[in-house]
């Protein structure tokens, strides 16, 4: 495969007066962990603190299938002007930002690798044989560099047990590893949209993990943060306090905003007719809601919308007794993220036994705090004149309270 290097991943620019970004952008990949579909790229994100010591904060993908790491260390190269880097803090030692740690050490035998117990024993089984000299921190030490200095904050499981961030106190930057990011690459998407991608990469990745991310929050309270540097994603400068509350709602599983989301499958088109009926009606009485095609669509994005609205309509027909695939895929994939303090609808459809929307409440019985409507609707197969009266009836319930 021929890939355009200079237009798909060279990327290098001053942060501040001495903090540069030198990451790279990958448009190769299609899924992001072989999971998550990337249709706008990824980042993978590097930067230099130029000072009396000289660190680098992490490394890039070097196993992604593309010379990134031979463009990241060319970004690294022109910034240090022919210095040496005396410090690399890894962050976090998931391989798309760990894997060129051995191009690295190559290039920069001396430099001290600066990590905590749980990265070196991670070096060890990812990097078997790479020789360095390290220096390991514990939560809260600090790394004197000159003008800037490091306070390392460990933030266990966001989303790795070795994740630490690094604050500095000179410029008021914190290099946050994962938390803030977002899917998309930095040279096509734009900077200012990062609420959507941010909120599918928090809850198919982090989301598992609210409480963590809660206690990192409160212990990231007492510093004053001027800027973000994730590792994917843009440099947040502005409105900081935007991004926090953000995480914080998100953390907590709270809905963004009241409206409803609608995810639906439909094997013969019975059920789509219910799901884009409902929609009409919540329409016409004035309520946001989102329809969504649970078969065509991957469940990250739609859990994603789901999380962000108030509450929820699944609309699913009966197949082989249960759930229908797709919808069960869904309702897996929101469980196991913690969704909770919903309220919940359901539109099941069955030609001669309708079960799915037992199975669902069952589905969703491990998720806290969900309140399911009084208002059921079953199709047997077709949207008839009675379910379009119950389908009325659910509309009015879910306007209710908002």
């Amino acid at each position: 495969m021929y890939i355009n290097l200079n237009y798909c991943v060279k990327i290098m620019r001053k942060i501040s007066d001495d903090i540069y970004y030198i990451g790279v952008d990958d448009h190769v990949t299609d899924l992001f962990e072989d999971l998550y579909p990337v249709p706008s790229g990824i980042s993978y994100n590097s930067y230099v603190i130029m000072d009396g010591k000289i660190a680098v904060m992490d490394t890039v993908c070097g196993a992604c299938g593309a010379d990134f790491e031979k463009i990241w260390l060319e970004n690294l190269s022109e910034v240090l002007k022919g210095d040496s880097p005396d410090y690399i803090i890894v962050s976090h030692m998931e391989p798309d930002h760990s894997s060129a740690l051995e191009a690295f050490m190559e290039a920069y035998p001396s430099c001290v690798v600066v990590g905590n117990k749980l990265t070196f024993n991670m070096i060890g089984s990812y990097y078997q044989g790479l020789e360095y000299e390290k220096f390991e921190v514990k939560d809260g030490d600090v790394l004197e560099l000159g003008r800037h200095s490091l306070k390392f904050v460990f933030a266990p499981m966001v989303h790795w047990p070795e994740v630490m961030m690094s604050y500095d106190s000179f410029s008021k930057t914190l290099f946050s590893a994962d938390a803030f990011g977002k899917f998309g690459a930095l040279d096509t998407t734009d900077p200012e949209d990062w609420e959507d991608e941010a909120r599918r990469y928090y809850i198919g990745i982090v989301g598992k993990f609210g409480e963590n991310v809660l206690n990192l929050l409160y212990k990231l309270s007492s510093y004053s943060v001027n800027t973000i540097c994730s590792l994917h994603g843009p440099v947040l400068k502005d409105n900081i306090g935007y991004y926090i509350e953000k995480y914080m709602l998100w953390a907590k599983c709270m809905p963004e905003r009241e409206g409803v989301f609608i995810g639906f499958a439909s094997v013969y088109g019975h059920t789509k007719a219910a799901a884009e009926y409902l929609s009409e009606k919540l329409s016409e009485r004035g309520v946001e809601c989102e329809l969504h095609d649970l078969s065509r669509e991957h469940w990250s994005l739609s859990e994603a919308r789901a999380f962000a609205l108030s509450k929820t309509v699944i609309c699913c027909p009966t197949y082989a007794g249960g759930i229908f695939p797709p919808v069960s895929e869904f309702l897996d994939a929101i469980v196991e993220r913690n969704f909770q303090g919903r309220t919940v609808g359901i539109i099941e459809n069955g030609s001669w036994a309708p079960a799915a929307g037992r199975a669902i409440k069952e589905k969703l019985s491990g998720s806290t705090n969900i309140r399911f409507t009084t208002t059921s609707v079953t199709l047997r197969p077709a949207l008839s004149a009675a379910a379009k009266i119950a389908i009325t009836a659910l509309a009015d319930e879910l306007k209710e309270g908002m």
